[in-house]
């Protein structure tokens, strides 16, 4: 596998070896596919399409809708006007979706087509029949990332939806961030059994995690709705999940709506959720019930009951901004010591952030955004560590430094349950911290000789 991975640090400017992250439009696409009756249309060639396509479907194991616009040689040369055209057309008279959300690809952002344009175009002759709405978010790949994606497209549901009636709404609006379909689904629940009533966009679940029940549904019935989402600017505030992915949107809709917002970190571990409870205390003036005090007693219980199987375990993490902060929050808490962490993305939150966490605790962790799994490897062989968090692609490196594994954030391609199990709020905390936890045990279950293992742990 990675054995031949070299221990000696070089600083590469024009190279990239298992990059941490991937392209706009996947991230776009997955945000589309939070709207209720969305069908995607990638603005560039069928490779494009195909490869965003298969990557969501491997890693929700659903089959993912998405129009493309085809493009040919020719287009790279007159350009795509003409194709999203016909593939409105198209899309209209088989499909028949109340909501289209355009992304565009390298090729289309490199032409210079001008979206907005096209889409008034073809409202005015009719292409795009009445009571239909198309929207679309600029997401070239040489740029950012799939976060970088996903916020586009999400900032363009409220520069397209969003609505100021003039009369406030005893509601909240809630950006999850860039999240399995669990994590959004525990969040409602959360704000359900608080009473509070909550518009959640771009809300995935029951559409990437859909029941099988037989029948094919095109477009299933989760998502949210064009009519919440012109709703969210009477809102009585915005809270933004994961700084990253959602503070375009929250920034957007308070310009537009004057809907005052808060950015919080996801809420991963007690400190994170707390903060967001704390949040939600201020804005709607209301305690939460005892159903969620319990689920925070359950998670600080299990802390406390396991907290020596952690202490001073050096772990290596790698993900996605967003994610890896607040997990770094929880495993300090936790007494572990995160000695490396990087992220694929260029995130100077993710610098500040982190740092301000390990510092004291941890002074010696390495912090790089912009890096690859390469780099954490030639970390790790330098001096080893007792764990690795990372999405799919960490299993070679594990592999090769024959490393406890824990599979988390995006993608993961070889295991289920990610989009079933939350790992947001109190009880998808509880549920990761058990995953690590059990992680470790195996592994000292598999190595503890004859007279030291142990029935009881």
């Amino acid at each position: 596998m990675l054995d031949a991975t070299p221990t000696t640090l070089v600083e590469r400017k024009a190279l990239r070896v298992n990059p941490a992250k991937t392209c706009q439009p996947i991230g776009a696409m997955y945000s589309a596919l939070g709207i209720h009756g969305c069908l995607p249309h990638s603005h560039g060639s069928q490779g494009c399409c195909s490869y965003h396509r298969s990557h969501l479907t491997r890693h929700f194991r659903e089959p993912i809708m998405a129009a493309t616009s085809s493009f040919t040689e020719g287009t790279a040369v007159f350009g795509g006007g003409a194709n999203l055209r016909q593939a409105l057309k198209t899309i209209y008279q088989l499909y028949d979706p109340p909501v289209v959300a355009i992304t565009t690809t390298c090729l289309s952002e490199t032409i210079g087509d001008d979206i907005p344009t096209i889409i008034r175009e073809a409202t005015e002759s009719g292409v795009i029949p009445d009571g239909k709405t198309v929207i679309h978010a600029n997401t070239p790949s040489y740029v950012g990332c799939h976060i970088t994606g996903w916020s586009n497209m999400t900032a363009s549901m409220v520069k397209y939806l969003s609505e100021r009636s003039g009369e406030s709404r005893n509601q909240v609006n809630l950006i999850p961030g860039y999240v399995e379909p669990s994590d959004t689904r525990e969040l409602k629940q959360m704000l359900a059994t608080w009473g509070i009533d909550a518009v959640t966009f771009p809300d995935t679940s029951d559409v990437v995690d859909t029941p099988q029940t037989g029948h094919f549904q095109m477009y299933p019935q989760g998502g949210t709705t064009v009519e919440a989402l012109k709703t969210t600017g009477d809102s009585l505030a915005t809270i933004a999940l994961g700084p990253e992915a959602s503070t375009q949107a929250a920034i957007a809709l308070d310009a537009k709506c004057q809907v005052p917002h808060h950015i919080l970190d996801l809420p991963i571990g007690v400190a994170a959720t707390d903060r967001l409870v704390q949040t939600l205390m201020e804005v709607t003036g209301t305690q939460p019930t005892d159903e969620i005090v319990n689920a925070r007693g359950r998670l600080v219980d299990v802390m406390t009951d396991m907290q020596s199987y952690l202490y001073e375990k050096r772990v290596a993490i790698a993900g996605d901004p967003d994610q890896v902060v607040p997990l770094v929050e929880m495993l300090v808490t936790c007494g572990a010591k995160p000695v490396y962490v990087i992220t694929g993305a260029e995130s100077k939150y993710f610098r500040d952030r982190t740092q301000a966490i390990l510092g004291e605790t941890v002074p010696e962790a390495v912090i790089r955004d912009n890096e690859d799994l390469f780099y954490l490897h030639q970390l790790m062989k330098q001096e080893p560590v007792d764990l690795l968090i990372s999405n799919v692609y960490g299993k070679y490196i594990a592999r090769a430094e024959d490393v406890p594994f824990v599979r988390y954030g995006w993608p993961i391609l070889d295991r289920v349950g990610h989009s079933y199990f939350p790992t947001l709020g109190y009880g998808g905390s509880l549920h990761l911290l058990c995953t690590i936890i059990n992680t470790l045990l195996d592994r000292k279950d598999r190595d503890d000789a004859d007279e030291t293992f142990e029935l009881v742990l």
